[in-house]
């Protein structure tokens, strides 16, 4: 493994949008140090990782950027100020919905993240779409006040008394304690994200909680501590279930990580299989665009290097640069920390 340089912090302020992203800032950083430029080598000139799709089991519908609130470390960015990526609208998400049963892909599952989703007027139509179709449904959330609002309780709770368990709630409580889920949510986040996971749990709704693992703690001892407040709040989930309670990797664009090479497999014991990229594929809409934008996954929401097509299709077929043939060249510093490295995967 190569040395850890010391991290990179941003310029300037989360809310601050500027011609140069920290997206942007953070790949010329680690670009000058020779690192991620050539889709195809390494640094050190050994043959880079790619990972084919073996099966579209799940495809992403990035709702868009916009947030009720703004963290302190958002990969994507998001904010009340933050539209790069606008509002996904119903039909064009059919149109994917629509070529998954064309093509007969067999995707099981279709994710909705942000962004608030809530946010997006859409969302429950897109939502039920997705569902009448036969898809599960997976819907990221901070459960706050766009989620809490009377007519957004109301259309979930018929879509739970008509799809029931293929909807579920993913909610980010990123750790059991007020002051560390404060420390990166912004203070009088914490009751109000209780009090809509409360309500979900009342209601019968299948739900998760999304953590992070950035506490210098040991996953068991994580688990114990959700483990707590779950008994404590009276919550139908399992703590030791890590599809119940899953704990992502931080991602950092800036920090000095090791490429992962082709020999990576054997000596990491993973399999490319293992790898979200396998699986998923995520859509966009940038502000501007006409058409929305095929990516390999939810990490890399600004990279126009990693563009794969406006379809489904295309995308299958993509040629050169990031891809071949649709196989994903893991050429981002996010492939190695968080999938790889990390273990880390989006989908249920």
């Amino acid at each position: 493994m190569l040395a850890s340089a010391a991290p990179y912090k941003r310029s300037s302020s989360h809310a601050a949008m500027t011609d140069m992203s920290f997206e942007t800032e953070a790949r010329t950083l680690v670009r000058s140090r020779g690192k991620f430029t050539d889709p195809d080598f390494t640094a050190d000139g050994q043959a880079r990782a790619q990972v084919a799709l073996e099966q579209l089991e799940t495809l992403w519908i990035n709702t868009g950027t916009l947030c009720n609130i703004e963290c302190a470390n958002c990969y994507i960015e998001s904010s009340p100020e933050n539209d790069r990526l606008v509002y996904m609208r119903a039909d064009e998400t059919a149109t994917f919905l629509d070529e998954i049963a064309a093509l007969d892909l067999g995707t099981h599952e279709i994710g909705f993240t942000g962004g608030e989703p809530f946010m997006n007027p859409d969302m429950l139509a897109m939502a039920k779409d997705a569902l009448a179709r036969g898809h599960e449904v997976l819907i990221l959330t901070n459960a706050m006040q766009p989620m809490q609002r009377k007519h957004i309780k109301a259309g979930l709770l018929e879509l739970l008394e008509a799809y029931g368990s293929k909807l579920t709630l993913r909610v980010s409580l990123d750790h059991y304690t007020r002051e560390l889920h404060e420390t990166e949510r912004g203070p009088r986040t914490w009751d109000r994200a209780l009090d809509g996971v409360d309500w979900l749990s009342e209601n019968g709704f299948r739900i998760a909680i999304a953590g992070r693992t950035c506490w210098n703690e040991n996953e068991e001892d994580a688990r114990e501590g959700y483990a707590r407040l779950i008994a404590q709040r009276g919550w139908r989930l399992d703590a030791q279930d890590r599809g119940n309670v899953m704990l992502f990797p931080e991602m950092d664009a800036t920090l000095d990580v090791p490429e992962v090479t082709g020999a990576c497999w054997r000596l990491l014991g993973v399999e490319p299989s293992d790898v979200m990229c396998a699986s998923s594929r995520m859509v966009v809409k940038r502000k501007g665009e006409d058409r929305p934008t095929v990516l390999p996954c939810t990490l890399l929401p600004y990279d126009r290097a990693f563009d794969m097509g406006s379809t489904l299709k295309e995308a299958a077929g993509a040629h050169g640069g990031m891809f071949n043939r649709g196989a994903v060249k893991l050429c981002h510093p996010h492939c190695s920390r968080f999938c790889v490295l990390g273990g880390g995967s989006c989908s249920a």
